[in-house]
């Protein structure tokens, strides 16, 4: 029996974004349905306001201009069916109560992103980033706050003095803006943003269904077996 081919997924994503921890929580899942395939997975976190102020300004104006009010309750309904659907708890940004809202919207994610490098560093990256998720869109804990970043750490059995000495040095400020740079100059414009082997590009979560397509494509299984529809006679 050959081996299976490798399939690369290659993950840009920040924490501060919902639609983020949506796709996040699925990925270990889409890996064990197709525990036939070798998937591997890189996680590349990314400040996603480096990539709004350079490619996507509109983000920006959309916050500053009037909520279009059916569709803002429409994204909030959205939101909240998907984290049902995956089972997890996330606090709608979308929320017209601000108290069902996570606090501060947007939060500076700068820390945990970083964090997340030497979390990978420990082998607990998984761990690492459904806590800092959970933290924030699920309980409303303040990430780029050290006190809330320590919990985090030491939950997992790590040294928060090593965490700090990390993620204020060069290397770990150098990683997150090279990601950026990275994720800009092959196309993306927010997160999180998926390739599969380097040449797919997937943007957000609702295209989960067409990502897991391509790597059962790229994986040389038979294009019949990985429709997620019936396709048309038209």
């Amino acid at each position: 029996k050959m081996a299976p081919k490798t399939v690369h997924v290659e993950v840009f994503f920040d924490y501060s974004s919902p639609w983020t921890y949506l796709a996040f929580s699925q990925l270990e899942e889409l890996k064990k349905r197709h525990a036939d395939l070798d998937i591997k997975y890189t996680f590349k976190p990314i400040l996603v306001g480096g990539i709004f102020n350079k490619v996507n300004p509109s983000v920006y104006e959309a916050r500053k201009s009037k909520p279009v009010i059916p569709k803002l309750q429409y994204s909030n309904k959205d939101l909240s069916e998907w984290a049902e659907a995956y089972g997890i708890k996330i606090l709608g940004p979308y929320e017209f109560d601000k108290s069902k809202r996570p606090n501060p919207f947007p939060v500076n994610s700068i820390k945990s992103l970083r964090g997340a490098a030497f979390a990978e560093e420990k082998g607990k990256f998984i761990e690492y980033s459904n806590l800092v998720f959970h933290s924030y869109w699920g309980e409303s804990k303040d990430i780029s706050k050290d006190e809330v970043m320590r919990e985090i750490i030491e939950k997992l059995g790590l040294d928060f003095e090593q965490f700090q000495h990390f993620i204020s040095s060069q290397q770990a400020k150098d990683f997150i803006r090279n990601n950026v740079d990275e994720c800009i100059s092959r196309g993306g414009f927010g997160s999180p943003t998926m390739f599969v082997n380097g040449d797919y590009m997937y943007f957000g979560n609702d295209r989960l269904p067409l990502m897991e397509r391509r790597i059962l494509i790229e994986a040389g299984k038979d294009v019949g077996n990985a429709g997620i529809g019936w396709v048309s006679n038209l």
